[in-house]
């Protein structure tokens, strides 16, 4: 049975916090002890998460965010070193997936603000929290939300695809180069999630995917808790790589039920 962290006294930031994975997330961690910093552009909905989890007895604070914007990274990364003194985990949850085409009818400029964001967001991130990692005492942990897209080939996800690729090969690269210094840096690849990138993905009519019943998505809060066990030293076999809640050792792992 798998037994969740004590986090108590731990800071946590959670890009992409203000829907789908990154609220669930914030909210677990917030449950488990962690003061979470939760980032993302949209200011309406962190501050009002941050204000429920604080009603309901947690920690939290709220620092709107683009994580497109190498400065806001560094702002962000440095506002939460001033007033927590240290970085335990980042998740690098951030990411987009609309507008879904076949490379021949997509858009260029929105192409790349999708590699923006699910590429430079995750370097960003990485580039100014590894430092603050290794510098101080125990370490931390970086958990880059990846996917199995990293390795496919699906119709219309061209800029899904390559980012996640790109994101994968970011996880393996930063675990070579931070490892030594006490920075466990894993990639999550959670298989298809009830949430509203879904329901994108859905409307898009594009590749099989799209066409999964809605019952087979995980929802969003065995993510969270898989990230929560990436925290723990029993993650460390899958260090540099990408921890999987498709194949039943990742669900074994987190209490999940096996894949049928």
């Amino acid at each position: 049975m798998t037994t969740s962290p004590d986090l108590s006294g731990r800071t946590a930031i959670v890009t992409g916090a203000s829907r789908g994975i990154g609220a669930a997330t914030a909210r677990h961690l917030a449950t488990l002890g962690a003061h979470v910093v939760l980032a993302a552009r949209s200011a309406g909905a962190i501050e009002a998460l941050a204000a429920e989890i604080e009603t309901s007895g947690g920690r939290a604070s709220a620092v709107p965010t683009d994580v497109a914007d190498a400065r806001a990274v560094a702002a962000l990364v440095g506002r939460a070193v001033e007033h927590r003194g240290r970085i335990d985990l980042l998740v690098n949850n951030a990411g987009l997936i609309d507008p879904i085409a076949r490379i021949a009818d997509s858009d260029p400029a929105a192409w790349g603000g999708i590699i923006d964001v699910n590429v430079k967001g995750v370097y960003h991130g990485l580039r100014f929290a590894l430092p603050v990692m290794s510098a101080q005492e125990g370490g931390g942990t970086i958990v880059n939300l990846s996917s199995g897209a990293a390795n496919g080939a699906l119709e219309g996800w061209s800029h899904y695809c390559a980012s996640k690729a790109a994101v994968l090969r970011l996880t393996g690269v930063a675990d070579g180069e931070a490892r030594a210094n006490g920075v466990r840096v894993f990639g999550l690849s959670p298989g298809t999630v009830a949430t509203g990138m879904q329901e994108q993905i859905r409307e898009s009519g594009l590749n099989p995917v799209s066409r999964l019943p809605w019952e087979s998505h995980i929802g969003a809060d065995w993510v969270a808790k898989a990230i929560a066990f990436l925290t723990t030293p029993a993650a460390d076999p899958w260090l540099g790589t990408d921890f999987s809640l498709k194949v039943d050792a990742g669900r074994r792992a987190v209490g999940m039920p096996a894949a049928t």
